[in-house]
């Protein structure tokens, strides 16, 4: 049995449902589940951390990212495109990934998030360029060397450009080849037990580089193994102009003809719902993944979060993909968050606070998880550890809830611990050589984009 004690925390944030937040208090957990939170407990441990001065949050969880995109952020021809353009130029670099380059790109992606407090990361992967490796398995494999809980998707494109989408051909596949490697998939690696550190979700690229048939084929499947269903809706308006045109309809409205709304269905970012449509996501429990940061580079707008928050929508965060957000913290998508809808929405704004919860609990319920997302006795043990003490942090903790998102933490985190694991050890991942990776990781990127 693996142990771990916290002593006398600080200010521990817990989003649990009596939004509780406790003071010098102990948490102790066995094999990755906290079974105590108290004053003094009795209980010794094999690791034993004196948190006296530190805040302490769930772990994060990342709803929406594209860890692939690690290798082709800041690249100057594309920092001034808008999505469609933006994608069209990519293509062409992602269509040479091969499982070398999804293993660095996890790596170091999910690293730097785990370094910001982020302990679940949903990874979107939709690009399978033909004898190109077991790429799922390249990101399972990078997130148990990390140590982070990890729910990789089966991704998909059968519409390149010849059919009317975007990419090319040699990224696209049939809808028997995508069915038959997501059944392959979900048998292989995914794990609904409580504490699951590997879990699949079924996840087309978007309503334009599909086919209604691989949606419809796509959500039978996923609803016959029990799994979850995501993609890319209402990004832009050359999203919504291109449905309407293509199929007469709005995007959601598409993809409610084709069982693609409920509650074990999440989009990534909703940006142009109108009313109808967000009290439809409320009614039917379909989810939103709000990622901010990667919404303003692209200029696609600002998501109604307020409204959505308001009716009962389940919404998380994500950070999107390394090249539309140039980086991999979940917790600068906090203060962005927090600032981006106080500008826009004023006083229905999302508190401090409320954007945490967001991050936590709310990401947990669109991954279908009731496990993670709070500190509480029977849940998993993933958490963060902030030094109240730090210099940039003086006069800022008086509202340990909410300063996250109100003030900002900009350095790596104190301690990160997954399953009762520590993962992140004063800022420095614990799973890894941070130099060594690096350095391979440069060496690849090299590599992959030479052959531009």
């Amino acid at each position: 049995m693996k142990t771990i004690l916290l002593r006398n925390i600080s200010r521990l944030v817990t989003c649990n449902d009596a939004d509780a937040v406790l003071q010098n208090v102990d948490l102790y957990a066995e094999n990755g589940v906290i079974r105590a939170i108290g004053r003094n407990l009795p209980q010794t441990a094999d690791e034993v951390i004196d948190a006296g001065d530190m805040l302490c949050y769930p772990g994060l969880v990342n709803t929406h990212h594209h860890l692939y995109q690690q290798f082709s952020r800041n690249l100057p021809k594309v920092q001034n495109m808008e999505l469609f353009d933006w994608l069209k130029t990519l293509y062409e670099v992602w269509k040479n990934l091969d499982e070398n380059v999804i293993r660095l790109s996890s790596l170091t992606g999910m690293g730097e998030l785990m370094k910001h407090g982020c302990t679940t990361c949903f990874d979107h992967h939709y690009v399978f360029p033909g004898g190109s490796g077991d790429l799922i398995g390249a990101q399972f494999a990078a997130a148990d060397m990390l140590g982070m809980r990890m729910h990789a998707s089966r991704g998909s494109m059968d519409l390149s450009v010849k059919d009317g989408g975007l990419p090319p051909d040699s990224v696209v596949q049939t809808v028997d080849e995508i069915m038959a490697d997501s059944m392959r998939l979900i048998e292989t690696y995914h794990d609904a037990s409580f504490g699951s550190m590997h879990q699949l979700a079924l996840a087309p690229c978007s309503p334009f580089s599909v086919s209604a048939e691989l949606l419809r084929q796509s959500a039978i499947l996923a609803r016959q193994y029990h799994v979850r269903l995501h993609t890319h809706l209402c990004e832009t308006k050359d999203e919504e102009n291109y449905m309407l045109q293509r199929e007469g309809m709005r995007p959601l409205a598409f993809m409610q003809t084709l069982g693609w709304t409920g509650p074990d269905v999440w989009y990534a970012h909703g940006i142009h719902f109108n009313d109808a449509e967000l009290k439809l996501l409320a009614k039917t429990g379909t989810g939103v993944c709000h990622c901010p940061i990667s919404n303003m580079k692209l200029a696609s707008g600002v998501a109604r979060v307020p409204e959505m928050l308001r009716l009962g929508v389940p919404v998380g965060l994500g950070v999107d993909g390394s090249a539309s957000n140039d980086g991999s913290s979940l917790m600068e998508e906090l203060r962005t968050a927090y600032l981006l809808h106080r500008l826009t929405s004023s006083a229905e704004a999302p508190s401090g606070y409320d954007i945490l919860k967001m991050a936590t609990r709310g990401s947990a319920r669109l991954l279908g998880r009731d496990d993670i997302g709070q500190l509480a006795v029977g849940k998993c043990c993933d958490l963060f550890l902030i030094n109240s003490r730090r210099l940039e942090l003086v006069g800022a903790c008086y509202d340990p809830a909410s300063v996250l998102a109100t003030v900002g933490v900009r350095g790596p985190v104190d301690y990160t611990v997954v399953h009762g694991r520590v993962t992140v050890r004063n800022g420095r991942l614990t799973g890894i050589d941070e130099e060594t990776i690096a350095a391979q990781a440069r060496e690849a990127c090299d590599r992959y984009l030479a052959a531009l």
